[in-house]
């Protein structure tokens, strides 16, 4: 027996219809495949060696040999931009991706458990939410000391009761429907019926969810980074970057202007690109930016 969601289905060519007719996906997509070229781009080449110190060439203005001019140890700023967008990306994709991998099937557990069980998932959710990401990067760094695998450890356990939680809201508005009544009837499982059907249809909400958690992943790295529990050096950070121009805001404003963007301009990015996807995929939506 074959059990068919509800919902109403689109073809591909009408998701890809409003896909370019969503003004906030597309200038999102773009933004996002931009950040993410660059520091594909950064594996290959940068205008200058991240890692080499020209003292001589310090706090230079922008110019054409130096688009965004250079820090207090002469180093190139485009170049540290490029490489810390991939430094960024990497964090806060590892780290949303162990927020997902874990926090989907913890939320979808405790909604298709329900009783004493989601209770106490759930009281166990609040307590891992009650510590902020940086709280949980100061603990454990205080153990194994700074780095970028603490910091994607810090925001992954962070990023694990928020999914937790809005997977288990979806599935709790899924389970009375008729469709997975009539799963049961049909003798599926609590497991199956999970897989088959809640997961597929709050798909969207996770997804949505993920992209937001992504932008303040980027974030969160820059915060951890700007403290010094991020990305240590030589390897370039944007919150590191920030850290280091804080003092030179008056004599070197290009220091903080441009790594500032870029950090401003990827969340920005990532917002956009999730309202358009919230807008395309959800069936009850008529908006049009």
């Amino acid at each position: 027996m074959t059990i068919r969601v509800d919902l109403p289905e689109e073809t591909l060519a009408g998701v890809l219809a409003k896909a370019f007719g969503n003004r906030s996906f597309l200038i999102g997509l773009i933004i996002t495949l931009l950040v993410v070229a660059v520091a594909l781009v950064s594996f290959l080449w940068t205008p200058y060696d991240v890692t080499r110190l020209v003292i001589a060439d310090k706090t230079q203005a922008p110019s054409w040999a130096h688009w965004f001019g250079t820090d207090h140890f002469g180093r190139d700023i485009l170049s540290m931009i490029m490489v810390g967008a991939r430094n960024s990306i990497a964090v806060a994709l590892v780290a949303v991706g162990i927020g997902m991998g874990i926090g989907v099937p913890l939320g979808a557990f405790a909604a298709a458990r329900g009783g004493i069980v989601d209770e106490a998932l759930m009281r166990l959710n609040d307590l891992v939410f009650a510590f902020p990401a940086l709280l949980s990067a100061i603990m454990i760094t205080a153990i194994f000391g700074p780095g970028a695998v603490n910091a994607i450890i810090a925001i992954g356990i962070f990023n694990i009761p928020v999914f937790a939680r809005v997977t288990r809201a979806g599935a709790l508005a899924i389970w009375p429907r008729e469709f997975i009544l009539a799963a049961r009837a049909a003798g599926k499982g609590m497991t199956r019926i999970t897989v088959e059907h809640i997961l597929p249809n709050i798909a969207t909400l996770v997804l949505v969810q993920g992209t937001i958690q992504f932008a303040l992943g980027i974030l969160a790295e820059a915060g951890l980074s700007y403290v010094g529990l991020g990305a240590q050096p030589p390897m370039p950070s944007w919150g590191r970057m920030l850290f280091d121009a804080q003092t030179r805001m008056v004599t070197a404003p290009w220091m903080v202007i441009f790594p500032g963007m870029a950090i401003v301009i990827t969340v920005l990015g990532l917002n956009l690109l999730g309202d358009g996807i919230a807008d395309i995929l959800d069936p009850k939506s008529r908006r049009r930016r």
